[in-house]
């Protein structure tokens, strides 16, 4: 190290704080990214719960339209059997 000059120390000190930027710079996009998969994973746990139950409206509406398909086909046959 003695044999380094100043202008030699003074790049290396440079060198040395633009990584101390860019490490924090990084350390604070991890720590945003964490947060943001942090809420991503709260969502896609909401979400997971909250689809059993859509599924039971979902088969209810399917059981509703076909017994309107149902009572349709009903009144059609009803129609012209009894004309």
């Amino acid at each position: 190290m003695s044999d380094m000059s100043f202008k030699q120390a003074k790049e290396l000190v440079e060198r040395i704080e633009f990584t101390e930027l860019t490490l924090k710079k990084t350390a604070d996009n991890i720590d945003r990214s964490t947060l943001k998969f942090n809420e991503a994973l709260k969502l896609q746990e909401q979400i997971v719960k909250l689809m059993p139950i859509k599924d039971k409206k979902l088969d209810f509406l399917k059981l509703l339209v076909f017994l309107n398909i149902g009572f349709i086909c009903g009144l059609l046959v009803g129609v012209f059997l009894f004309k």
